[in-house]
């Protein structure tokens, strides 16, 4: 019988941890990096000393409840500089970029943000960062983008992104589509007037 509880206990142990990140992804996604992680703990119906024996600290816990959208990030920048079309890729990089953010607010905050506790993201941002100066290299080089465009604007633009993010879950998905849509119109050397803009959220009463 003593053989099998080693088992049950690193079984229990990993069905925990998954509830933690999973909890982690949720509130923090909802609420931003400034949720408490004892209302991660709460959340996953778990003690928040089962929490620090997983997690001992905050930035270990937002690092792997964030993993999975950090390499979607990553594979976003790929594909825009793999895009044989640069004013594609840089298009569609801002589209994956704004609805990443979109669905999470955590993951906006920890990419946006120079906070020691979210530090493993810089690289992730400054990779961002370079991907999009040499995209936009391409597509002025290429008479798609408009000449006067500069990196700073694309942090400016997911700035004013994160203000759509305190809003209800299904309308900031869709006031994301359309900001993107915007901005990369604004972009554009010769803005296409022609292609209809994603629908907004409903308005308010």
């Amino acid at each position: 019988m003593t053989g099998h509880l080693p088992r049950r206990g690193r079984s229990d142990a990993l069905d925990n941890r998954a509830r933690l990140l999973e909890a982690a992804g949720a509130v923090f996604g909802e609420r931003g990096l400034d949720a408490p992680v004892r209302d991660v703990a709460r959340h996953a119906a778990l003690s928040p000393a089962t929490l620090y024996r997983h997690f001992p600290t905050k930035q270990t816990l937002i690092a792997e409840a964030f993993a999975e959208r950090r390499r979607a990030c990553q594979g976003a920048v790929r594909d825009a500089l793999g895009d044989a079309d640069p004013w594609r890729g840089f298009r569609v990089l801002i589209e994956r970029l704004c609805e990443l953010h979109a669905h999470s607010r955590g993951f906006a905050d920890a990419f946006m943000t120079a906070n020691p506790e979210v530090m493993d993201f810089a690289a992730d941002r400054e990779r961002t960062l370079r991907a999009v100066t040499e995209l936009a290299r391409r597509a002025q080089a290429a008479g798609r983008l408009r000449p006067g465009f500069v990196v700073d604007d694309l942090v400016l633009m997911l700035t004013a992104h994160q203000g759509l993010l305190h809003a209800p879950r299904s309308a900031r998905l869709a006031a994301s589509r359309r900001f993107a849509a915007y901005v990369i119109a604004a972009f554009s050397a010769v803005p296409d007037t022609r292609v209809p803009l994603p629908e907004g959220a409903p308005s308010r009463p």
